[in-house]
């Protein structure tokens, strides 16, 4: 039996030999799925006005073009459910579906922290299999991001912002309340692994951030994590840091434990946004969406 423990590598995407965009076969193809393209979106779109003007007149839809009808039902039914691949952030309170996943995040927790990123966490077992373990988000509150960094980052572009070393740094350092939300996807992980993955994850941030005099505050994190907990499939665990650097630990809601410590803190979030992150595109739309709450 395979020991599933953290950290997890990244699967890489396979490489596949494509012809050149100068090709004949290549320029044919793309001219007539373009054609195509053009010519169904043409046809939906005057479909969606007939459709639009028979709603407000009271007439009958046109029955002969069934297909086209149950598509544009299905499209406009499901409009207003967003996929994440790497979004900016939105205003809207509707939940977030994680495109590689399907995993949904809720837009907003604990009423004022906002979702800012979504990522994947993997497990590459013998080099051969990529298991996706959990979808994970990072949530923030608005106002006190924009408090405790406005000042420093008001002034500078975007751009300038997100290419700022110091900027990850401040947002993991400064007393802002923050979630990572966790949700698990793979149907056979267990507490105990969970407990193994966090002794090495977060046990090599407490000694990179604090030296290895800490193996008791690693304990007292861990041991929040007992055999008595399942965490089957869509199971939900919850890291926030809240104002005085207290970290809660929640998993499906039921809170397990409460720590203070501005180190463990600054260890989670490490795990997430820091310079070696889980997931490089989560911690990359991370720093998007918050360089444009201090730009607004």
């Amino acid at each position: 039996m395979v020991s599933l423990r953290f950290p997890f590598s990244f699967s890489q995407s396979s490489t596949s030999t494509l012809p050149s965009p100068n090709s004949p076969p290549f320029r044919a193809s793309t001219l007539a799925v373009t054609v195509a393209a053009t010519a169904a979106v043409a046809t939906i779109a005057a479909t969606a006005a007939a459709s639009a003007s028979t709603k407000d007149t009271g007439a009958t839809p046109n029955p002969k073009h069934p297909f086209l009808q149950e598509a544009l039902n299905f499209f406009f039914a499901n409009r207003s459910l967003p996929l994440w691949g790497s979004l900016s952030l939105a205003n809207s309170a509707d939940p977030v579906v994680h495109s590689r996943t399907g995993v949904s995040f809720p837009s907003i927790l604990a009423d004022s922290r906002k979702l800012l990123g979504i990522g994947l966490r993997r497990k590459s077992v013998l080099g051969l299999k990529n298991i996706d373990v959990y979808a994970f988000g990072v949530y923030a509150d608005n106002n006190e991001v924009k408090k405790m960094l406005g000042e420093k980052y008001k002034k500078l572009s975007s751009s300038e912002i997100k290419e700022s070393k110091e900027f990850t740094d401040d947002l993991i350092e400064n007393d802002i309340s923050m979630t990572v939300r966790l949700q698990i996807m793979y149907s056979k992980l267990s507490i105990r692994s969970v407990r193994n993955a966090f002794e090495e994850s977060v046990g090599s941030r407490l000694q990179k951030f604090g030296g290895p005099d800490n193996k008791e505050l690693l304990q007292r994190f861990t041991s929040q994590f007992k055999d008595e907990y399942k965490i089957p499939r869509g199971s939900v665990i919850e890291l926030a840091r809240e104002r005085g650097y207290v970290l809660r630990t929640t998993i499906d809601g039921k809170e397990v434990g409460s720590i203070q410590s501005k180190l463990l803190c600054k260890s989670i979030l490490d795990l997430y946004i820091g310079e070696d992150p889980f997931d490089k595109q989560a911690k990359e739309d991370v720093k998007h969406n918050v360089a444009s709450l201090l730009q607004e």
